[in-house]
């Protein structure tokens, strides 16, 4: 199993400047690749500082001159926000940027808050539609020479330009949780992106499983890749691993509220809940989160991981946004480069 990092700048303090975020975000990307990191994972997000990505191709450009092995994935752009030409053209583009280096995860979208934003009116299912209708529309701009009279888009015959580096265009990962959305990657020869959030190794399980059942619904297609992304923190002690527990705990309860698009915004920013509301979200508590998310001593985290890679996962992303102080995320992930990532070297598994 390979390991990636998913990670975005994230601020709820107004005074720290966005350039320290910038540069926080390329320091960890850094230690990903040194690391021998499998890819890092951007996805794009809107008037939100929660997220901080209104176009993950700039990001991942910049980290693209600074890295020379590390693949860059877009984790993910949302469909309904693009049109395939321009989509297609700049996936292109920033293949050839890091030299065949790209990978384009692509999502429906998922905040109502972004929805009424970028298209008014939108709901999920109309974004789901359109992403069914952007990804082969991509992929047929990249062969080139493709005419299209869809439902959400029409334009006559053209071909992205630049075309990919990668020889037969950039892999393409879809979002996936409904057996349907599974299904719909797997016939259209795309890998797969998959989190349980916090529901934790139950919902884990029964991601693959769906995967799997798409996988055997399609012989003809050669199995795709698939990727696990969950929170995971490496903690030096039972103390730490608490504290990791009760911030998870925070900031889910503020994801949720997020969703729920019914907080007051001031600044793009939405205030914490208070102890009274998240006291109201016992499905959130930090006991539940100590249990469902990967946190926890290093071997605690290894026996989780491995069970993960018995499952089947060929890449599991480790979700360091969170809330905490970039000093925080550095130390969980030195730890996990140190005392983890070797349990999963190629030596270990031929000795296992």
């Amino acid at each position: 199993m390979k390991f990636s990092l998913f990670v975005h700048m994230e601020r709820s303090d107004p005074s720290i400047p966005h350039r320290r975020l910038f540069d926080e975000l390329e320091e960890l990307a850094l230690a990903a690749e040194a690391a021998g990191f499998e890819t890092v994972w951007i996805g794009e997000h809107h008037a939100m500082e929660f997220t901080i990505a209104p176009n993950p191709f700039i990001q991942l450009a910049h980290l693209a001159a600074r890295t020379s092995r590390l693949r860059l994935g877009t984790g993910n752009v949302v469909a309904p926000f693009w049109n395939p030409i321009r989509l297609a053209g700049e996936a292109a583009m920033m293949d050839v940027a890091c030299n065949g280096r790209l990978d384009l995860g692509i999502a429906r979208g998922a905040y109502a808050f972004e929805y009424e934003r970028m298209l008014p009116g939108l709901d999920a299912m109309g974004a789901g539609l359109r992403m069914r209708e952007l990804v082969p529309a991509v992929q047929k701009l990249w062969a080139g020479d493709y005419a299209h009279q869809g439902e959400f888009w029409s334009f006559p015959t053209s071909t992205a330009t630049p075309k990919p580096v990668q020889a037969g265009g950039v892999p393409i990962w879809i979002a996936a949780r409904d057996p349907n959305s599974h299904d719909f990657a797997v016939a259209n020869g795309c890998n797969v992106q998959v989190t349980p959030l916090a529901s934790g190794d139950g919902e884990v399980a029964s991601l693959m499983q769906r995967f799997k059942t798409a996988v055997a619904g399609h012989p003809e297609v050669p199995r795709p890749q698939i990727m696990l992304l969950q929170h995971c923190f490496v903690a030096d002690s039972e103390a730490e691993a608490g504290l990791l527990a009760d911030d998870l705990s925070a900031f889910y309860a503020l994801f949720g509220a997020w969703f729920a698009n019914k907080r007051p915004i001031r600044q793009a920013i939405m205030d914490p809940l208070t102890p009274e509301e998240r006291a109201a979200l016992p499905h959130y508590a930090p006991e539940v989160m100590r249990r469902n998310l990967v946190i926890g001593r290093p071997d605690e985290v290894i026996a989780r991981l491995k069970g993960y890679e018995a499952l089947g996962f060929d890449q599991f992303s480790i979700w360091i946004d969170s809330g905490i102080s970039h000093a925080r995320k550095k130390a969980s992930l030195d730890l996990f480069i140190r005392e983890v990532l070797p349990a999963f070297a190629p030596s270990s598994a031929a000795a296992a």
